[in-house]
């Protein structure tokens, strides 16, 4: 069964005041609810504990989001409160923390305020508006502890700054919480001589968690043979429905694409993979060879219905593909092709699988008398990214071991492309191509990369930190 992200809340209080102030608690309560509301959204359970007020519910609460499995826990501050009623918390739930320092309106109505004439109620007043009073103590206590924390600060209610951010951090819990229960599959082997794309696939599962599924080309010629013929003709309809088929596209070709196309859904389903790195020469096996030299439509579409598939077995870019489409905007496999230094662009695209479901216009599919740098001959997809902008990404393995994200904003625009049955697109970016260029470049990414609609670099951030991961930006 798929897991649904689990947010943990709790707002914190000092039991002290309750009897001192009528209605304080039940006013802060009313606070967490609130929030509790604007956290909720399809597929995220929020695991509610209330206001925590004193050490001993503290320690029970840590436990409770312990034992609810909770992925991040926001921390919402109502009032003062001491800050042994976090740390227990925190500590022993052992997940990613957000503080949440909220006012519930914009400023106090000191007018009204110095009116009430009684200071007890006054005390009272100002105490539900003292939420950002132990912010400091438990920053303190945070770091002194080694516990990393993450901030929000604004207003309850009409701040919609304040809440797109604490959307960002549900996002980018979201994107971690399906990394960690994704099922990457590996098939084939690595181009041979390409240094850059080997990859640690321990340090993968020790970053983002998952599971590599190793998978057989021969499995895939097998599953290609129990094909029926009623299956391939409702694949070339599908194609037909889903690409700008090419009149000089052959019915053989798209025959031999389909059994390919449907041998892949019953793979991916078999060992229910969530995305996919493959290469495979498959030469002096004519089935296997087959397979793969027929495999660029099949991928295109698993890549379009959230299961991105990564050529040339790049391990580390499927990873960056299945980042960008959990967040919902693609992440097509990518390359520079060229620099286009008269209109200030980089040409960048690649060949075999391309993410339809973000194409400007809709993906053409051409036939290749060869695949260059490949073995075999058969069907391709040529596309551009939708014009407008775009973020992307590369999962980087560095020298001294680690993982890192390493991220660009730009913009997808109009022009001439090379219409060789590749996608290919034009970016532009702040700095201009030729510092862009440099400074990707100077992070040592492997010559991949993951390339999806809208910026969303800030939310790649988040991801980072929950991750532990550093996350380099270049524009």
């Amino acid at each position: 069964m798929k897991r649904q992200l689990r947010v943990g809340l709790f707002g914190i209080g000092l039991d002290t005041y309750w009897p001192q102030f009528k209605g304080l608690k039940q006013r802060l309560e009313g606070y967490v609810g609130v929030v509790e509301k604007k956290l909720a959204r399809p597929g995220v359970e929020v695991v509610n504990l209330g206001l925590i007020d004193n050490p001993v519910k503290a320690l029970e609460a840590g436990h409770q989001f312990r034992e609810a499995d909770v992925d991040v826990i926001f921390l919402h501050v109502t009032t003062y409160a001491l800050s042994s009623t976090v740390l227990p918390v925190v500590q022993r739930a052992k997940v990613p923390v957000i503080i949440l320092n909220l006012a519930p309106a914009a400023a106090i109505d000191y007018a009204s305020f110095n009116k009430m004439g009684d200071r007890t109620a006054m005390t009272g007043e100002w105490l539900a508006y003292c939420a950002a009073c132990p912010v400091p103590e438990i920053a303190n206590v945070f770091n002194r502890a080694k516990i990393d924390f993450h901030q929000v600060t604004g207003m309850l209610e009409e701040d919609p700054v304040c809440w797109r951010e604490v959307d960002a951090w549900i996002e980018a819990a979201r994107v971690a919480h399906t990394m960690f229960h994704n099922r990457l599959g590996l098939m084939g082997h690595y181009y041979g001589g390409m240094l850059d794309i080997y990859s640690d696939t321990t340090l993968q599962c020790a970053t983002f968690g998952g599971h590599m599924e190793i998978v057989e080309v021969d499995e895939l010629a097998a599953l290609r043979r129990e094909v029926a013929a009623a299956q391939i003709k409702a694949c070339v309809a599908k194609f037909r429905r889903m690409f700008a088929v090419q009149d000089d596209c052959s019915q053989a070709e798209l025959e031999r694409a389909a059994r390919t196309s449907v041998a892949l859904d019953r793979l991916v389903k078999e060992h229910d993979l969530g995305s996919l790195a493959y290469y495979y020469m498959g030469t002096g096996n004519a089935e296997n060879e087959d397979a793969i030299s027929s495999i660029i439509l099949g991928n295109s579409l698993l890549t379009a219905r959230g299961i991105p598939v990564a050529g040339e077995y790049e391990v580390k870019n499927a990873q960056a593909m299945k980042i960008m489409d959990t967040f919902g905007v693609g992440g097509s496999f990518t390359e520079y092709y060229a620099m286009d230094f008269a209109d200030d662009v980089v040409l960048m695209g690649h060949d075999g699988p391309g993410h339809i479901a973000i194409a400007e216009g809709r993906t053409k599919v051409r036939p290749l008398k060869v695949y260059h740098g490949k073995v075999g001959r058969g069907l391709s997809v040529e596309m551009s990214v939708k014009h407008g902008p775009v973020t992307l990404l590369s999962v980087v393995e560095t020298a001294d071991g680690k993982l890192k994200l390493l991220v660009a904003e730009g913009e997808s625009v109009a022009g001439p492309i090379l219409e060789i049955g590749n996608t290919n697109s034009r970016y532009r970016f702040s700095i201009g191509a030729r510092k862009f260029v440099n400074d990707w470049n100077a992070h040592g990414p492997a010559h991949h990369c993951a390339v999806g609609v809208g910026h969303i670099a800030d939310k790649l951030d988040k991801l980072g930190k929950l991750l532990g991961v550093e996350v380099a930006r270049v524009c």
